[in-house]
């Protein structure tokens, strides 16, 4: 792939439009139900305007930030989603290398195409955490996490917004049921092919889970090896078995919950509308933002991924209140555009928009946004001018 002609990250997903299967770039590129929130995801950031100070010096500027102790070249890291492999040969090897070699985090997903193991020694100078479910099956919830312990991970993200997934009408339509061969969920691979479910005592193999095809769409598959019944007790276990790691809970939406997942233990959260494939109707990420930030107040990081494309969308998330923000359905695009050299051209654009917007509002750290830095349009709404997105 010429990069020359790639700009920007939204050329990302107009080439990988024109090279990747029908089914597999709707599967990537899809939401929920009639997409609102997919489209909002986007489009909520021009309800928010930056106020830019004049004057400053921005000499020596930097996008390095601090999470957890551990510095980050920028506040942009790669959020855990699974099947990588879909894209380009390497899988989530070759996204982890690319975050290293950017300097930043890296979130490897249960559901991954590369195991837990695999990754820490393809990328061992990579930043790296997992990503967690509570599912049915509690024991090997704990045994995913310890291997991702004993691999060296510095972090475990908890989705908590997926005990059912929204309904993809793309997946539906272009019969996306599961996964194309030989690809699988390679960290289920231990379990022998069976997965116990504690509350029924029962079992059943994985080929009757995550790739039975008994649904309309692969989503709708994998949830059926997720617990339905959670609790916030459930994440006061998992802590436990955290030890010294931070534990993120991912898929905050209300300040109810923020502060329900601090009383629980969790050392941060982070603000997810799971990409605009969950629950349609739901205020986009950087809306829910700012209830989030004032709930935790300054206990413990805010986290927020979901439509960041910009780096002026970087700074305005920082300004309301996050530490860092996370990228999903960019890296995809990027890595099927062209693998590892994409991802990394994808995070060195972000860190220039980034680095050029902090510059014109005056800040030369990422300590010096601050919240007087945004504001709302005084007289622009938003109401009636959403549009489904067009796949």
């Amino acid at each position: 792939m010429n990069n020359g002609k790639i700009v920007n990250v939204d050329d990302y997903q107009n080439f990988a439009r024109l090279k990747l299967p029908k089914p597999l770039y709707e599967y990537l590129a899809s939401g929920t139900d009639d997409e609102q929130t997919l489209a909002e995801n986007d489009s909520a950031f021009k309800d928010w305007y930056l106020r830019p100070r004049v004057m400053r010096p921005v000499g020596g500027i930097t996008t390095k930030t601090k999470l957890f102790g551990q510095t980050l070249s920028l506040p942009v890291f790669i959020s855990p989603a699974g099947v990588h492999a879909l894209c380009d040969p390497q899988g989530e090897c070759a996204t982890a290398r690319a975050a290293g070699e950017a300097g930043t985090l890296f979130g490897l997903s249960q559901h991954a195409t590369r195991s837990i193991e695999e990754v820490a020694r393809e990328a061992p100078h990579s930043n790296r955490w997992f990503q967690s479910y509570i599912l049915k099956d509690r024991e090997m919830t704990l045994s995913l996490v310890r291997r991702a312990k004993e691999s060296g991970y510095q972090g475990i993200f908890l989705t908590v917004d997926s005990v059912r997934f929204g309904f993809r009408e793309a997946d539906a339509r272009n019969g996306w049921k599961a996964l194309i061969p030989p690809h699988r969920l390679v960290n289920y691979d231990q379990v022998k092919g069976d997965v116990s479910n504690t509350s029924t005592g029962t079992t059943s193999t994985l080929d009757e889970t995550y790739n039975s095809g008994k649904e309309d769409s692969w989503d709708q598959n994998t949830e059926q090896m997720f617990n339905q019944n959670p609790t916030w007790e459930d994440v006061r276990w998992l802590k436990k078995s955290c030890g010294d790691l931070p534990l993120i809970i991912k898929g905050v939406m209300t300040a109810e919950d923020a502060e329900l997942a601090v009383e629980a233990g969790a050392d941060g959260v982070m603000v997810s509308n799971h990409g605009g494939r969950a629950l349609d109707c739901s205020l986009p990420a950087i809306d829910a933002l700012p209830e989030v930030v004032k709930a935790v107040g300054e206990r413990v990081p805010v986290l927020v991924d979901g439509g960041f494309r910009r780096g002026t969308d970087v700074v305005k998330a920082i300004a309301l209140g996050a530490t860092a923000v996370g990228v999903g359905k960019p890296f995809f695009f990027a890595l099927a555009v062209d693998g590892e050299s994409g991802v990394l051209n994808m995070l060195q654009i972000l860190q220039r928009e980034t680095e050029a917007a902090m510059a014109i509002c005056g800040c030369r750290t990422v300590s010096d946004i601050t919240s007087n830095l945004i504001t709302r349009h005084p007289n622009r709404s938003r109401v009636g001018v959403y549009t489904r997105s067009k796949l």
